[in-house]
């Protein structure tokens, strides 16, 4: 099965879609852009959505939902989100079909046209804000602590599944404070609760900084992010949170009492991550034989694989599974029986590992005798026997061991794959021929930032919260620079 797989140093574009296909993640649609998230998919995402669910209730957020369509007026009220998000809003201007005259289908009536255009959610601080001023009047109505989980959609012309597409889900908080204090305290939060989940539950080691103003969020103050490296050298921004200052706040006259009594205007943060996160977890850990899961995302952990020849064999092993099933659901894991008699050991070992199942484990009448299973794991590929009554703990370290081998593996893919540099010659021979994150000192112009993009296609990802000052220069012009910044082409 693995065949069916392009490898990724032929092509890695088509090598991703391959396994975002053939292990069932998702598949194309008939509306162009838009992609439909099969079942195998959205479980992973359940787990990803459940866990960020928790992490964000544990800082003290509630869930709410808000309305798809927002009034097209309320995207002019703020010149940089609107000058931001232009260009992919789609429109509803009508809310009526009929019957063609001319007998061929329906048509739009044009006497059902709207009186103000309804822009489909891009994102939702217009329409929040708009809200928020009936629900705030004093310093005791805030700390408002809000998130939704939604779909979204951006008008995108090159697509590609869950990385890019018109359509996705995604959840976006949006709260609001009575200092700029809390605002900015609430921003770095939830960007370090974003980079815990990366690093915890994705294995996926992501670095944490903030965005150039030319990258910041339309309407932002300032932008977080957290940055992960794909195994192409190219980075992924994987979540993102925006200190949004009072600006949506003057945009919508969102005011509250404060507690001197004096009028004020609210601060405000927003914060998301999307579907995107499929994209990274597929691009961080798989391989030429398709799909690798971190065991705490993935639907089933262990897959039991039945050998046999006869029903008498087939119904001895089962027996022998069921018991190890139920001493490991008793310990959390999650398993699958693969019993099917229409498929071979072998088809079934193959599709496992296209689907990226941690650990499979097979069985066959000798293992009943000596009392053993072949125990084999994805992310390694390597193969062990352990006896039976030994399974179910063997495979609870196993399962934590496969987590933290696929962090260190990613952790150290990106430590080889970070270069510190000082002349642009260098800097543009890296980009064009090794790829990978690049620091180097900027002027903190966006010209340069600019020119260096045209020039190379490289952009500064973000500049780390965790970099050290370092008096330098800039690559590009030449003047001072106290911080280097992460530079690399993205998705």
């Amino acid at each position: 099965m693995a065949k069916e797989i392009t490898s990724r140093s032929e092509n890695y574009s088509q090598w991703y879609n391959d396994i975002v296909v053939k292990a069932g993640l998702a598949d194309y649609s008939a509306v162009r852009g838009c992609m439909v998230i099969k079942p195998y998919g959205y479980a992973i995402w359940e787990k990803m959505r459940d866990q960020l669910d928790r992490m964000f209730k544990e800082t003290g957020h509630q869930n709410a939902y808000f309305p798809l369509f927002i009034p097209k007026s309320f995207f002019s009220r703020e010149a940089a989100h609107v000058e931001g998000f232009a260009k992919e809003c789609a429109v509803v201007t009508h809310y009526r079909l009929k019957n063609d005259p001319n007998g061929k289908g329906v048509v739009v009536d044009d006497e059902a046209k709207l009186e103000e255009e309804l822009v489909v959610r891009p994102t939702s601080e217009t329409i929040i804000w708009n809200t928020y001023k009936t629900w705030i009047q004093s310093y005791r109505d805030l700390p408002i602590l809000i998130n939704q989980w939604a779909n979204v959609v951006r008008w995108e012309m090159r697509t590609r599944l869950f990385l890019r597409t018109a359509e996705f889900l995604w959840q976006e908080g949006h709260t609001a404070h009575a200092t700029m204090r809390e605002a900015v305290e609430e921003a770095e939060r939830m960007i370090n609760v974003y980079a815990t989940f990366a690093r915890e539950w994705m294995a996926m080691p992501v670095v944490v900084g903030k965005k150039s103003e030319s990258e910041r969020f339309a309407g932002a103050v300032d932008t977080y992010a957290i940055e992960a490296l794909m195994q192409d050298g190219k980075a992924l921004q994987a979540g993102t949170s925006h200190f949004l200052g009072q600006n949506f706040a003057k945009a919508f006259d969102v005011k509250f009492l404060n507690k001197e009594g004096q009028q004020e205007y609210v601060w405000a943060t927003s914060w998301g991550v999307s579907t995107r996160l499929m994209g990274a977890l597929v691009m961080t850990h798989s391989d030429d034989n398709g799909l690798v899961l971190p065991p705490k995302l993935a639907p089933t952990q262990v897959v039991f694989v039945p050998i046999y020849k006869s029903d008498e064999e087939l119904s001895a092993i089962s027996e022998v599974v069921h018991k190890l099933r139920s001493q490991m659901h008793s310990k959390g894991i999650t398993t699958y029986y693969d019993d099917r008699d229409n498929y071979k050991p072998g088809f079934k070992f193959a599709e496992h590992e296209m689907r990226g199942v941690p650990v499979r484990v097979a069985i066959g009448p000798k293992d009943i005798e000596k009392g053993t299973a072949e125990v084999a794991r994805r992310d390694t590929l390597q193969k062990q026997y352990v006896p039976q009554e030994q399974l179910a703990d063997t495979i609870v370290a196993l399962l934590d061991d496969i987590q933290k081998n696929l962090y260190n593996r990613a952790l150290a893919f990106r430590e080889n794959n970070t270069v510190k540099v000082d002349s642009y010659d260098e800097f543009k021979k890296i980009v064009a021929e090794k790829g990978g994150f690049v620091l180097a000192h900027w002027d903190g112009t966006p010209e340069t930032e600019a020119q260096i993009k045209e020039e190379t296609k490289a952009t500064i990802r973000c500049i780390p919260l965790d970099m050290p000052e370092e008096e330098g220069k800039c690559i590009l012009t030449g003047k001072p620079s106290k911080r280097r910044a992460i530079f690399a082409q993205a998705y």
